[in-house]
């Protein structure tokens, strides 16, 4: 598995969101998250997701938006990253088969040691959380 690092960008950006889910809402969740934690775009390696929403418009347009590579993980990949989950989900497990898609497709990205430094955050229709890498 790749893991992305490098000393100025440090950070990854986990998605999840509902099928058809307005690409400018996802934009506004991503950009509350960064002035949450503090960050800006610059600071970010990549956009993250499951390999389900490979071709959703509102994914793609964010990783546009902040010109950055995105990369998707198959469910199997993400439920390895339970035990390091914030606020797993029962619910999300049934749906997709994994308890969290954003918290764990930031925490799988950036690496074993990575830390989360904002657990899942939701609007209506999508959720984020940002990884630091070790």
């Amino acid at each position: 598995m790749t893991t992305y690092v490098n000393s100025t960008r440090c950070y990854i950006l986990g998605l999840g969101c509902e099928s058809g889910a307005d690409w400018n809402d996802v934009r506004m969740l991503a950009e509350k998250a960064l002035q949450e934690v503090g960050i800006g775009s610059e600071q970010l390696l990549a956009i993250v997701s499951i390999d389900t929403r490979m071709d959703e418009p509102a994914i793609l347009e964010v990783a546009t938006h902040f010109r950055l590579p995105v990369r998707f993980f198959k469910a199997a990949a993400l439920e390895q990253e339970t035990p390091r989950l914030k606020n797993p989900s029962e619910l999300v497990f049934a749906h997709v088969g994994c308890h969290g898609v954003a918290e764990a497709a930031a925490l799988a990205a950036a690496g074993p040691n990575a830390e989360l430094v904002l657990p899942k955050t939701k609007s209506r229709f999508a959720t984020v959380a940002i990884a630091r890498t070790a």
